[in-house]
């Protein structure tokens, strides 16, 4: 059995991700954000996008890729393939009842693409390492 330490932030993430088709989360290499979302969402598929043959299937056929998740996903290390943001907001779009959790590191790069690709479509949270309180 593992241990799973709670986070402060987990009930804000739950509430406010009701309201939007994605849920975004950021933070530094280690924080828990697969972590975090693996435990918010244990009946969500997860994919690790870090994994370069799996990144390469993505790319051949991203709408189809998104598409065969309809109950939701967790996609981790998401930054490393920007090009499914453009993706991401068509499908979401389409089908607002479907749930993307998109995690990763806090680069520039990822911010800007998802402020830019999927504005009002994403809840955005930062998850820093733990707190002294936790």
């Amino acid at each position: 059995m593992s241990f799973y330490l709670g986070r402060q932030i987990s009930e804000e993430i739950v509430r406010v991700s009701a309201h939007y088709p994605i849920l975004t989360v950021t933070g530094p290499r280690q924080s828990g954000k697969t972590t975090l979302c693996k435990h918010l969402y244990p009946d969500y598929p997860y994919v690790n996008l870090e994994d370069l043959s799996l990144r390469e299937l993505v790319k051949a056929n991203p709408k189809a890729f998104l598409q065969q998740y309809p109950n939701g996903v967790i996609l981790d290390e998401v930054q490393t393939l920007p090009e499914l943001f453009s993706y991401l907001q068509v499908v979401s779009d389409a089908n607002p009842e479907r749930k993307y959790v998109l995690t990763g590191s806090s680069q520039l790069t990822l911010m800007q693409s998802v402020t830019q690709s999927l504005a009002g479509r994403t809840a955005l949270f930062t998850l820093l390492p733990l707190s002294l309180s936790e």
